[in-house]
């Protein structure tokens, strides 16, 4: 009898592993680094693992056009995760969030990418980091936990005298405990506010008064340990950032563009909280960056190049960052100074010595926002999940699943 779809999928985790440790994810460093543009490669078919020739990774695709069963379905110009700050997986990894595309709220199984069940909802809602059953949720005066599975919600709070609450919007997280949430809205007074709040004890903290702020509104979210709010404001045509306490105190001003944005926070192997993401400013104009949060100190991370987008949800490997590179090979290829990467997955150590790990060359071409890449790594980094219109501009946006490892194994990172 031959294999089922979901058989195939297990064998080839099961020969990635092997791959993986006789060294095919391998650690490499930007100083020695080479631009290697992809192998020509067919589309993989939906749900059929194959082997990826230039990295020896599985890849998945999980996502096609049209209806996927269980009631989930496809447009047909894109079907993707979220974003590349938001977290795909939940907790333990059993389920995975189709969110851009699909007909509602798509659960597809977090091994096997099984369609599951579809839920509707108008609220912003993103995975709690522990309790792999929950999500949580913001909508008008409400914050609330939902159980997707079984539809279940616990509201945790109704601000009374507010507003348009809002988690972010679009790049809310929680802290990396899920304790603690940052949100933005509006008062009753007409003032535009942020504020933190601890799904646990319940505690509202302090209005932070961003409407107060230079320019016009950005996104506002909580710090990875849930000491500091980072509001972003448009200023001028540039996109500033401030950074509080969650008491309301003002720590840090970051008035250039972008410096950095485009990224995600994370904690340092000293016990920093550190925001990582591209520069768009001199004196490290389009270099991946870290930058601290409560002393605005920046270190250089990657040199200049096409780095796009940066992700540090893999909460349980916090000395990494996923970052998708955009850009064309050929040009690259002409600028040895840039990064020698392009349309490709890489994860870099943010400690500063430039040790990297290929992930996955994505195949894509530029066309619009939703075509871009968007990596984004499970909780224990052993999966990624990606974008690609696999080299037709304007053609179906995919998403794929590199597998680093087997499921319920240590990501090939901590290698």
């Amino acid at each position: 009898m031959p294999l089922s779809i979901y058989s195939r999928i297990a064998l080839a985790c099961s020969a990635l592993a092997m791959l993986a440790l006789a060294g095919i994810v391998a650690a490499e460093t930007l100083a020695k680094s080479k631009l290697t543009p992809a192998s020509n490669m067919n589309l993989p078919d939906y749900l059929v693992p194959v082997i990826d020739p230039d990295t020896g990774a599985t890849i998945v695709r999980v996502t096609t056009p049209g209806p996927l069963g269980a009631g989930l379905a496809c447009q047909r110009a894109y079907c993707t995760h979220r974003y590349s700050s938001a977290q795909a997986w939940n907790a333990d990894q059993s389920l995975l969030l189709i969110a851009n595309g699909c007909n509602g709220l798509c659960f597809l199984d977090g091994q096997t990418y099984a369609p599951l069940f579809r839920r509707q909802r108008e609220d912003e809602c993103e995975w709690h980091p522990r309790d792999p059953d929950r999500m949580i949720c913001v909508i008008g005066r409400k914050i609330s936990l939902w159980t997707p599975r079984t539809n279940a919600e616990e509201v945790v709070l109704i601000a009374e005298g507010y507003r348009g609450l809002q988690f972010g919007p679009g790049k809310g997280n929680p802290s990396r405990d899920g304790r603690r949430i940052a949100v933005r809205g509006t008062r009753a007074d007409g003032a535009v506010v942020a504020f933190a709040f601890d799904l646990v004890s319940r505690q509202k903290f302090p209005d932070i008064e961003v409407g107060k702020l230079p320019g016009r509104d950005g996104v506002c979210e909580i710090s990875a340990l849930g000491n500091y709010v980072r509001c972003s404001r448009w200023v001028d045509g540039k996109d500033e950032a401030f950074i509080f306490t969650v008491a309301g105190d003002l720590v840090q001003s970051w008035t250039e563009h972008h410096r950095p944005s485009h990224g995600d926070m994370t904690v340092d192997s000293d016990g920093r909280e550190v925001y990582v993401g591209i520069s768009k400013s001199d004196p490290d104009i389009y270099h991946v960056i870290k930058r601290r949060l409560d002393d605005g100190v920046v270190t250089a991370l990657a040199p200049r190049g096409e780095a796009s987008h940066a992700s540090t949800r893999a909460i349980h490997q916090p000395g990494w960052v996923f970052l998708s590179y955009g850009g064309d090979p050929a040009e690259i290829a002409q600028l040895p100074t840039f990064a020698q990467f392009a349309r490709e997955v890489i994860a870099l150590r943010i400690d500063g010595s430039g040790e990297f790990r290929r992930i996955a060359y994505t195949r894509n071409v530029p066309h619009n926002y939703w075509s871009e890449t968007h990596a984004s790594p499970s909780p224990d980094g052993s999966q990624v999940i990606w974008s690609s219109n696999w080299g037709v501009a304007g053609g179906p946006v995919f998403d794929f699943v590199t597998r680093l490892d087997r499921p319920g194994q240590t990501s090939a990172l901590s290698r």
